[in-house]
């Protein structure tokens, strides 16, 4: 049994642990940016190509106190205490990467340089040579983290972040992580059989998240490597039948109840281009199409998920004032039924809608503080029938997308 680290965007802590718990691992607890569990290679295989929410999946190799004074020194023995020779060839090549919180050290990247020291010299002590530095594409990753009083030092199993799934290949403007976005999807109360409607789509990451996850498809199968196959401890013959699994389940492609459009047609042809080259064509619709004169593409009630341009990232706020509570009228006269959950870094924005969610979660899009306002379109009076009118809306749409 080994210990592993799961990282993950915050806020998603708590579906992390119930995804690793599925893939076999122990001890789980969540911690801030991820989770911590015991498992065996199987269970590191499982987490790598089943997780949704996980960025990468350590493996820890080391944890010991440092000196105040000292620390530098300290790290560097620890690190030159590891038998690394033991992990990986000195043919792989490799890159450290130092990360801190409230340490005490005065360069995080002299950490950086004395870990690379370490292992360079205890390869050199045991075989007589030395592994290379590669900073772009090494075969291995090691992982250090400061805290106050402690390091501990990591091995990354992942390689690449495993939110690149390797469907995704167009993009536009500012596109959202693919775990971000299931993660998205989770909270907001949707599962395979739930009409789901992406009226802003961008790239179509909401699309391309939910397809996947409605055919069974892990997230991990079309990547090409993972880090844990540049270990010596690399079980090839566990990792093809976890693997063999995982195909073995995947459904055949059919319409899923899954619709999305965008204003922007740069966005529509990125969304198709992604679906199409990830075999997912017959599972979405997609359309050009202005939210303001959307409605409803299904008959039965589902979520809306959209994640809106917002101040942060367009720099129109004159123009976002206006659309968002252009946007409420529409979720109030045309949505009746639907559940709305909103991803958006704007904390104006609830009041801007005009409508209020049951529950904001907070969630970071990177180091960008957001929330998740889910919002119930009660059923009612708000009938479809009465809404077939036009919208007057004063907004100007060529600058709104």
């Amino acid at each position: 049994m080994e210990h592993f680290f799961a990282t993950s965007p915050r806020g998603l802590e708590k579906l992390l642990t119930d995804e690793l718990a599925e893939a076999g691992a122990k001890s789980v607890r969540d911690v801030h940016g991820g989770a911590e569990f015991v498992g065996d290679w199987a269970v590191c295989y499982r987490a790598n190509l089943y997780s949704r929410m996980a960025t990468r999946i350590l493996w820890r190799l080391s944890s010991a106190p440092y000196r105040k004074e000292k620390g530098e020194d300290d790290i560097y023995r620890q690190a030159l205490a590891i038998p690394w020779e033991d992990y990986f060839s000195v043919g792989a090549t490799f890159r450290a990467q130092t990360t801190a919180s409230r340490s005490p050290v005065k360069s995080v990247d002299f950490v950086t340089l004395r870990v690379k020291d370490a292992v360079c010299d205890r390869f050199r002590e045991v075989t007589g040579q030395r592994p290379d530095v590669d900073t772009k594409a090494p075969d291995i990753r090691i992982q250090i983290y400061l805290s106050a009083r402690d390091c501990v030092i990591y091995l990354d199993t992942s390689g690449a972040p495993l939110w690149q799934r390797g469907l995704r290949h167009a993009n536009v403007e500012a596109p959202l992580k693919e775990n971000l976005a299931a993660g998205i999807l989770r909270l907001s109360g949707w599962h395979p059989g739930i009409p789901l409607f992406d009226p802003m789509c961008g790239s179509g990451t909401f699309a391309l998240e939910a397809a996947c996850i409605a055919l069974n498809r892990a997230p991990g199968l079309e990547r090409v490597r993972f880090g844990f196959e540049s270990l010596k401890t690399f079980q090839p013959e566990i990792w093809q039948e976890i693997r063999r699994t995982a195909l073995n389940g995947v459904k055949e492609v059919g319409f899923l109840d899954i619709w999305a459009s965008d204003l922007d047609p740069r966005a529509v042809r990125a969304t198709r281009k992604n679906l199409a080259d990830a075999g997912l064509e017959g599972a979405v619709k997609v359309a050009a199409g202005d939210f303001l004169e959307a409605n409803p593409p299904s008959e039965n009630p589902g979520i809306l998920v959209a994640n809106p341009p917002y101040g942060e990232r367009v720099g129109e706020s004159a123009a976002l004032a206006e659309f968002y509570p252009a946007m409420g009228a529409v979720l109030k006269r045309r949505f009746s039924g639907w559940t709305a959950a909103i991803f958006t870094a704007d904390q104006n924005f609830p009041k801007l809608l005009r409508l209020s969610p049951r529950r904001k979660t907070p969630l970071f899009n990177g180091a960008l503080e957001c929330r998740l306002y889910e919002i119930e379109m009660v059923a009612g009076s708000n009938r479809r029938s009465a809404m077939r009118g036009d919208i007057e809306l004063s907004v100007n749409k060529a600058t709104v997308k």
